[in-house]
């Protein structure tokens, strides 16, 4: 019995350390992103909190208030997920240290209902996502012309009824 109190607690011991150094880890941690037209810059926080912006070059001053929206989000997402990812590489370890002795489907932590779709919605190998459909449609918007087009028999849906 005294063996197996010993084992505890220098698991315990473990763990304690363990993650206190996570927690240092990530107090430290932070990641900087920019849009894929690299006019934004941004960096967050370990809680993917926003902690710098930055407009690049002065490409702003020509950009559509929608594109520069569209700019910000996409970089402040690429940094959150890349957080994201940081956070668990840091912290999936400690859980599974913890979840020693137990069983390890009971004990692990479900990371997607922590991050939700973060991860997987901006992962740079993944094809299309929710944010590039968002950007496009975004682009799509300002292309429109500003006139509506000749009518030619159809009714406009722009120009609806009520």
């Amino acid at each position: 019995m005294d063996d197996r109190v010993a084992q505890a607690m220098a698991h315990l011991k473990a763990t304690e350390a363990a993650a206190a150094e996570a927690q240092a880890v990530l107090d430290a941690a932070s990641v900087s992103a920019r849009s894929a037209d690299r006019s934004v810059r941004v960096v967050v926080g370990a809680k993917g909190e926003l902690t710098s912006l930055e407009f690049l070059d002065g490409k702003y001053r020509s950009m559509a208030a929608s594109q520069l929206s569209a700019a910000v989000l996409e970089a402040a997402n690429t940094a959150r997920a890349e957080m994201a990812r940081r956070v668990v590489a840091t912290l999936d370890p400690l859980t599974r240290m913890s979840a020693r002795g137990s069983v390890p489907e009971q004990m692990g932590v479900d990371w997607g209902s922590i991050f939700g779709s973060l991860i997987s919605e901006t992962s740079v190998d993944k094809g299309s996502t929710a944010m590039s459909h968002l950007r496009d449609e975004i682009h799509e918007d300002e292309e429109e012309p500003a006139a509506p087009p000749v009518d030619r028999g159809s009714t406009n849906k722009r120009q609806g009824s009520a």
